[in-house]
């Protein structure tokens, strides 16, 4: 059955707009797990702009599921993977100016830079994913470099208007779902997912993981974290 990742990125930004210690995305983690988020999920970006080292030390002590750390496939960042030993990376493009993740790794283009990260985190005992949009080129260039997961950037699903787009969309995240599983790769998905577009996503099946944390966070502001959380986690179950 699929599982919620939920991410507490979001928590993070607002503590950063202020500077301060509040809110805290440490609790905001331990609140999604009580709620039934079977994963963790945290973006360290190179300029600290939301998640800090701190967070992600006390994360990797307290987290009682599963701790998937989104990076840049830098030096740096392969240096505190390393150290901190996350159960999964997920190696994602970062821009300094892009508001969020604006779309896949390319990893054609960046082959060796790709595969000789995955194996360097892989030797060091951590599962890999690589967040790339469902195009069949990336899917195979992912399996050549040795990654064990495909996250599949859905945004272009999510930002579609038009229901004819939209159904578009679904079918290349079918095709993509389809021959990364043939391929031997295991399929997360995320991005711009929200509580309404999660439902004809998880109903094409195959998918392990929804990493999922904008829209739950906004929800939360509202009714709250717990209730926030535990109404994804349905929405998934029972697509």
């Amino acid at each position: 059955m699929a599982k919620l990742g939920l991410n507490v990125d979001h928590i993070a930004t607002v503590r950063q707009a202020r500077g301060g210690v509040e809110p805290d995305p440490v609790t905001a983690a331990a609140i999604g797990e009580l709620a039934g988020a079977e994963g963790i999920t945290i973006h360290l970006r190179e300029d600290r702009r939301h998640i800090q080292d701190r967070d992600l030390e006390i994360l990797r002590s307290t987290v009682k599921t599963r701790l998937n750390l989104e990076m840049a496939a830098t030096q740096e960042m392969v240096r505190i993977a390393l150290r901190l030993k996350p159960d999964q990376i997920t190696l994602v493009p970062e821009k300094r100016q892009e508001l969020t993740t604006e779309g896949g790794l390319d990893v054609i283009l960046n082959a060796k830079l790709i595969a000789d990260t995955t194996k360097r985190l892989k030797d060091g005992g951590i599962v890999v994913s690589l967040f790339v949009d469902p195009s069949q080129e990336q899917i195979k260039a992912a399996c050549k470099c040795a990654a064990d997961y495909i996250e599949i950037h859905t945004g272009a699903y999510a930002d579609a208007t038009l229901w004819s787009d939209r159904e578009r969309e679904l079918e290349h995240i079918d095709t993509a779902i389809k021959l990364a599983r043939k391929v031997g790769l295991g399929v997360n998905a995320g991005h711009g997912l929200n509580y309404v577009n999660i439902k004809a996503i998880a109903a094409l099946g195959g998918i392990e993981e929804y990493n999922i944390g904008h829209s739950i966070i906004s929800r939360a502001m509202l009714v709250g974290l717990d209730r926030a959380v535990r109404d994804m986690v349905e929405l998934i179950k029972y697509a």
